[in-house]
């Protein structure tokens, strides 16, 4: 067995503006691991056009090959700050469909839990961020691809250190079941 197939990777993902970086560098500190940093964040940040199917297909590979650099970094666990999933969604919204590529690996590239940030915090200005409006939009879309992955979820919500309590009971209540579980 490969030494990253024991390690549970752990998705932060949600609507813009829910908290999911800041989380994603409290949990890391908090299980001593590492974290993976959204790639689509830094790529975006250098764009000077509108974001392009091309741009779509190059944050998701982008995205899985940071993931794939930093899972030897890991103890235990590794905490990806959103995951190519996001990918889907906003190809979906903005140009009616996502790429296939995208869609195959989705089965094929699962996470073992997923933190659905709640849109309870109060929007933060970004110029990356686009839609205030949509938040309740996303975050219906975001609990449909969770449930059509069959994926073990829960909606994190609270603000500050209530919200990063929430995420560590969750986290370590699915910790603590695995372990339990009998081994195959």
């Amino acid at each position: 067995m490969e030494a990253d197939c024991l390690i549970k990777k752990i998705a932060v993902v949600g609507p813009e503006s829910t908290g999911k970086s800041t989380i994603s560098a409290q949990l890391a500190e908090h299980y001593n691991t590492v974290w993976v940093p959204e790639f689509a964040r830094e790529y975006c940040e250098k764009l000077t056009a509108p974001c392009t199917w091309e741009d779509e297909l190059n944050m998701f590979k982008g995205q899985l090959e940071l993931e794939k650099q930093l899972i030897s970094e890991a103890k235990d666990i590794l905490i990806c700050d959103t995951t190519f999933i996001t990918v889907k969604i906003w190809s979906d919204y903005t140009f009616g469909k996502a790429p296939q590529e995208v869609l195959d690996e989705l089965p094929r590239h699962p996470y073992d839990l997923y933190l659905l940030m709640d849109i309870d915090l109060p929007w933060q200005d970004d110029p990356l961020r686009d839609f205030p409006h949509l938040r309740e939009y996303f975050m219906k879309v975001w609990h449909m691809e969770l449930n059509s992955l069959s994926a073990k979820y829960s909606t994190i919500s609270g603000t500050d250190s209530q919200r990063l309590k929430n995420a560590i009971d969750f986290i370590d209540e699915y910790l603590l079941e695995d372990k339990l579980k009998p081994k195959q």
